[in-house]
């Protein structure tokens, strides 16, 4: 069963496709993020723009649609079974053979090989655990992919993605980068969001296709730039929570309810879409303003923050690193500038 973060979304999950243990990590991170966050909204307003349309039916391609799947775990089979149940002559395949009865139960074709699978359609989707799986995949299917397009969306870097590319190139085939924010039951609704990046001609060829999966945004003919999205918004996210788990922690320290505190908090990250699109363009015109107050005022303020964690044993470990940003920013003659202008301090010498 889902964590209840999800039933406070009021998305209904399907109840043939649960979500398992091990897909409880990275998926039920970005999913629950976005959905607080508003993301998949934005980038569906913006998948809208790319491309015109941004419903969830089935279309008239679907009927006549050929898809490979290789890998069956949950996401893997979540994808291959919507293609399957939106009419998409779909062929899969798995290390394990066994994973494959449900869906070819439901209408798709198991291939015996990688490679045959890869044969079967134009376009080939390739879901795995990690990297090292992708790469044994590939090779196995090397001599099989020329005038194919791979749409690789397993959990991967950009240097990784941008590699695979060009093994595709020099093999006579496209290549799409995509990556997966969201958890398996929400494959095939809105309530799901897959960046790709890479062929700019294959991604328009096979958009529709593709659009069948969920919320979809089209980052570019750079086939890393999905993965740096993936990446910035995962770190975001942890970034976000371990600060707020800290809090927790104080909170408690004083006695106050942690439920009641959270939803008081809640209803102050309504202002938050402004201020982070204020400090990015400050970042990118390096013009700072005194965003959240000069930072002579707010250093002070850090001395406060820190000396109450350390009075009631509270790890104060990441405000005394900005405590630290801020005092080397003071003394290099910027106290009046905002919180923003840390930035320049964060590349690594």
């Amino acid at each position: 069963m889902a964590p209840s973060w999800h039933a406070a979304s009021r998305v209904h999950v399907p109840p043939d496709r649960p979500a398992s243990p091990e897909s409880r990590s990275t998926f039920f991170l970005t999913s629950t993020l976005l959905e607080v966050g508003g993301y998949l909204q934005s980038d569906r307003r913006e998948a809208r723009s790319w491309f015109g349309r941004n419903d969830m039916t089935t279309t008239t391609e679907g009927a006549a649609g050929q898809v490979t799947v290789l890998g069956l775990g949950d996401m893997g089979s979540a994808i291959a079974r919507v293609f399957v149940d939106r009419g998409y002559r779909t062929t899969v395949w798995n290390r394990t053979a066994s994973k494959s009865a449900p869906l070819v139960d439901a209408g798709a074709t198991a291939a015996a090989t990688a490679a045959e699978a890869v044969a079967a359609s134009p376009l080939v989707v390739i879901c795995l655990l990690d990297s090292t799986a992708v790469d044994e995949v590939l090779s196995a299917v090397e001599n099989a992919v020329a005038g194919k397009v791979l749409v690789n969306v397993t959990s991967g870097s950009p240097a990784q993605a941008r590699a695979n590319e060009r093994w595709a190139s020099e093999r006579g085939a496209e290549y799409i980068d995509g990556k997966i924010m969201g958890d398996p039951p929400y494959v095939g609704t809105p309530n799901i969001m897959f960046p790709f990046s890479g062929s700019r001609q294959a991604f328009g060829t096979h958009e529709s296709t593709l659009r069948e999966l969920g919320a979809i945004a089209y980052h570019g003919d750079d086939a890393g730039s999905a993965a740096v999205e993936f990446m910035a918004q995962v770190a975001a996210s942890y970034e976000l929570l371990i600060g707020f788990l800290h809090t927790l922690r104080l909170v408690q320290a004083e006695g106050v309810d942690v439920v009641e505190f959270a939803d008081r908090f809640a209803g102050s990250l309504a202002a938050f879409p402004a201020l982070l699109t204020s400090m990015s363009k400050a970042i990118k015109s390096g013009e700072y303003a005194p965003d959240l107050g000069p930072l002579n005022v707010q250093a002070a303020l850090m001395d406060d923050m820190i000396s109450h964690r350390d009075s009631l044993g509270v790890e104060a470990v990441r405000m005394r690193e900005v405590k630290e940003l801020m005092d080397r920013r003071i003394a290099d003659g910027h106290g009046d500038q905002g919180f923003s202008s840390l930035f320049e301090l964060l590349k690594r010498q």
